[in-house]
């Protein structure tokens, strides 16, 4: 029996809709639903003749043996089911309920023909990089979590600016103060580090990105360095402004003055299933809705293969030096020679 896990936002009747619409899809071709506990009374109130029908996550079929999680919502719904599928780690599907949906696969005009494919076993799976964050005080680890899209260190106090040295590798890039400082991935390039300035990344680059977030410095630059490299990010005691670890917006932890953030590339990506093969610049003009107007498309493959006559190289011998004696120069009118 094949179990697929169905996620989707609770809290909002068109996400329950949406949920209790694929469950009977799956049952009908022969496919097993399975639901987290915490959402079975929301989906059994919107429709009670799922009840001998679902199964649920744990009690009836562990993690392990799930073959793919149907997410129904938005990007902070595909970001709560990635920390819900981490141990095991099925790919997700996610069908956008939300806004710009930017993780999500399909909309939700598309969500029947979404869950066929699942049926069909038509789509293909690609890892996308996680890190590892690490938080250290007085050279004790005081945390330990993960993230898919960004650790943000931020200001605790909204009056109150936070004092932070940034570092690469072991080594002092800068201090400032700040909002607060955005260390992400490829895939979260395009969210938290994306409004804050921070470059798009596309998702097969290896690298991280470290942003800064408001920092009254001259050098405050998003920096793009490996994905073998270690960021940190330490808050300051020359005052005392908390800062709080924000990761993917859903785990935090308070950071005190003295208070270390280390991120590194996690050993474990998070596994998203894709339905087509669409070339990322196209995904991100469709979820930004970037203006292209204009545009007359590449070079075609036939222009390319007609020659062309080389650009000659200029020798050094065909260089004429300007007069050095510039006082018997001749201006002329109308020249710009900045002459008075």
């Amino acid at each position: 029996m094949r179990h697929i896990l169905v996620l989707a936002h609770t809290g909002r009747s068109e996400a329950v809709q949406s949920a209790v619409d694929t469950c009977h899809q799956l049952v009908s071709a022969g496919l097993m639903p399975v639901i987290r506990a915490a959402d079975l009374d929301c989906i059994l109130e919107a429709e009670p003749s799922l009840v001998d029908v679902v199964k649920v996550l744990d009690r009836d079929v562990p993690l392990d043996e799930i073959e793919l999680g149907m997410v129904l919502g938005g990007d902070g719904t595909i970001l709560r089911s990635a920390e819900i599928v981490r141990d095991a780690n099925p790919p997700m599907l996610g069908v956008n309920l939300g806004h710009v949906g930017f993780l999500a696969e399909s909309e939700h005009t598309e969500l029947t023909q979404a869950v066929q494919r699942v049926v069909n076993r038509q789509y293909v799976v690609e890892e996308r990089m996680t890190i590892d964050v690490e938080v250290w005080l007085d050279h004790q680890k005081i945390a330990h979590t993960w993230a898919l899209n960004e650790a943000t260190v931020e200001k605790a106090d909204r009056e109150r600016m936070l004092e932070v040295v940034i570092e690469v590798d072991a080594n002092p890039i800068s201090t400032f103060g700040c909002d607060g400082v955005v260390m992400a991935t490829p895939t979260g390039s395009t969210a938290y580090a994306f409004s804050a300035g921070g470059p798009v990344v596309w998702p097969e680059v290896s690298a991280l990105v470290m942003v800064p977030i408001a920092a009254h410095a001259l050098f405050a630059k998003p920096l793009v360095v490996s994905p073998a490299s270690t960021m940190a990010v330490e808050v300051l005691t020359r005052t005392d402004a908390q800062g709080v670890l924000w990761c993917d917006g859903r785990r935090t932890v308070e950071l005190p003055p003295g208070a270390r953030v280390e991120v590194t590339r996690s050993a474990f990506p998070v596994r998203l299933a894709r339905l087509s093969e669409t070339p990322f610049a196209e995904r991100l003009v469709r979820k930004f809705e970037l203006p292209i107007k204009g545009w007359r498309g590449p070079v075609p493959t036939t222009s390319r293969d007609t020659p062309t006559t080389a650009i000659p190289v200029i020798r050094e011998a065909d260089v004429v030096e300007p007069p050095h004696n510039t006082e018997r120069l001749q201006y002329l009118p109308g020249h710009h020679n900045n002459t008075p």
